[in-house]
């Protein structure tokens, strides 16, 4: 029953604010085109507000959930018209408080002591509160100042039946909404459920927090608070209170005396260290989430809160990512197109000179404007949005890292109007991809792989044999029968062929490893590994049939 009530409610909204007006009628079947023109909403006219602003509204009225959707469909630019996606991410979280009974009764049941003995202090209202937790400050009997966020009682229940009504407005959109197919609604809010649900769990933002605190420990560019792991559970957070200048807050910042020039190019800085060198970036980077420590205003550092959200790329990923990035800047659109077939980004079918054809056509205007003046975020956006036009399947990585690449360059620009991102960001990545590719790198990844590769090595006798004998089998067999089976187990060749080089990189590892100073022997001539690495993988790679 309830759920009804709440699909009755969103229909009155729906209604109110005329988001039929979004569905193409002519689309729809006989019987949903009727249906839908005999609707009672049709008799009054619309608001006289545009689409967007309809829009924001509706999710507004419709609480906590549907605002935060709204927020995270916000960062879907490579999907949404411009004035939608920028009257979403004007989504606010104006949600009142729960009561303090509930909040104490959470912590206590959650930490299992009387709030009395977990704190020497606590402040029963509130400092903020958002749409799944609220903060209350406090102190620890041993002095430390700390807040403490508490998930909102029953919330679970909600967010899941919400989901669920998502889910089959997804499904009706991706069907009988003008180009619903691109957008993916259902693959879209796919995404927002696993965002949503993990944000429940505080143990798992906790984790994140330590994660990137670690990262950057000993770092004058980012500080974390820290984690209080006693005072921590599933449903409540506690963590060191921190004391900083809102980074919004430019008043404060130029009064102080600030360097703001190097306080936005530390932004950028932390971002590409985050993406590249660490494979872990925090993806909610809005305004509200970062605050400044100016102590000393010509060394500021940042500080971040509320990791919720991160990112992870994998290493092709990153490689691709960071190849991708070079390459429109220098302008090589066949690469780029190239770079997209090789990463399985878009399909392999693709034909390049399409695709590079396409590329240059979108980010050719861009480039007559000044250098300082383009967006890399922007460029991004463009990348997918054509890139989607190929049947391009982009990862939720990708889409957090194009959200969080667009909060730090306006941030930064807001800090520091003449920022000139690209010239920050390419020698990172320059840099970044030539150390990665170094011999030097190749060893030490090699040697952290070794121990798995070695405990591969026994089985490596069996495995050649094994191909051995099928390859004389398949030999022997007749000429018809083995055209047909060729093409049933070209895969699986191709798999095994992966094994067998995995297999000749382990037996150099273990050659390597079984030889005094043999790493050391081997770093001072990497000419020679590569050539034993070589002519291991040709003495073991299969022959073809």
């Amino acid at each position: 029953m309830s759920r009804i009530v709440r699909l009755v409610t969103i229909f009155r909204t729906v209604s109110r604010y005329r988001l039929d007006e979004f569905i193409d009628s002519d689309r729809l079947p006989r019987a949903p085109r009727l249906a839908l023109a005999l609707m009672p909403w049709r008799l009054q006219s619309a608001p006289d507000l545009p689409r967007a602003v309809r829009l924001r509204k509706a999710l507004e009225e419709l609480g906590p959930v549907f605002i935060k959707f709204g927020q995270m469909l916000s960062t879907r630019r490579d999907l949404l018209p411009a004035d939608i996606a920028d009257e979403l991410a004007m989504l606010q979280d104006k949600v009142p408080p729960f009561p303090q009974q509930q909040s104490i009764a959470i912590i206590e049941k959650g930490l299992g002591k009387p709030i009395a003995e977990l704190f020497a202090r606590f402040d029963a209202e509130p400092m903020a509160s958002a749409s799944v937790a609220q903060v209350h400050a406090a102190t620890l009997h041993s002095g430390e100042q700390v807040v403490v966020k508490v998930i909102r009682p029953d919330i679970e229940p909600v967010i899941r039946e919400d989901l669920a009504l998502m889910f089959t407005l997804a499904k009706l959109v991706a069907r009988y909404f003008p180009a619903g197919r691109r957008l993916r609604p259902v693959e879209v809010v796919t995404d927002y459920e696993l965002i949503i649900l993990d944000e429940l769990d505080l143990g798992r933002e906790a984790a994140n927090a330590c994660q990137l605190r670690r990262n950057f420990e000993n770092s004058k560019l980012l500080y974390v608070p820290q984690v209080y792991w006693d005072y921590t559970c599933r449903n409540v957070f506690v963590m060191e209170r921190i004391s900083g200048i809102p980074v919004t807050d430019m008043a404060t910042l130029e009064a102080r005396g600030t360097d703001l020039k190097l306080l936005a190019e530390r932004g950028v800085e932390i971002f590409f260290t985050q993406v590249f060198r660490d494979s872990f970036f925090h993806a909610d980077m809005h305004p509200g989430n970062i605050f400044v420590d100016a102590t000393d205003p010509a060394d500021p550092t940042y500080i971040a809160v509320d990791c919720a959200i991160i990112g992870s790329l994998s290493d092709s990923d990153q490689y691709y990512l960071a190849r991708n990035l070079l390459s429109i800047f220098r302008r090589d659109y066949r690469e780029v197109a190239q770079l997209h077939v090789e990463s399985g980004w878009v399909r392999p079918q693709t034909r390049v000179q399409d695709f590079e054809s396409a590329m240059r056509a979108v980010c050719e205007p861009v480039f007559e404007r000044p250098i300082g003046e383009i967006s890399f975020g922007q460029l991004l956006i463009y990348l997918f949005r054509t890139a989607g036009r190929f049947d391009m399947h982009v990862q939720p990585s990708l889409v957090l890292l194009q959200k969080t690449m667009l909060n730090i360059e306006g941030l930064g620009r807001q800090l520091y109007p003449g920022l000139n991102l690209w010239d920050t960001a390419m020698p990172f990545l320059e840099d970044w991809v030539q150390e990665r590719y170094s011999p030097q790198s190749f060893l030490r990844r090699l040697q952290r792989q070794a121990p798995s590769w070695l405990e591969q090595l026994p089985q490596l006798p069996e495995v050649v044999l094994e191909n051995l004998q099928q390859s004389r089998d398949l030999d022997l067999r007749p000429v018809q029968q083995r055209v047909e089976e060729t093409s049933d187990r070209g895969g699986e060749l191709v798999h095994r062929r992966r094994r067998h080089l995995l297999a000749a990189v382990a037996c150099l590892g273990a050659a390597v490893m079984a030889f005094p100073g043999g790493w050391e022997l081997l770093a001072a001539a990497p000419l020679a590994s590569w050539l034993l690495g070589g002519i291991a993988v040709v003495l073991l790679w299969p022959r073809s049939p």
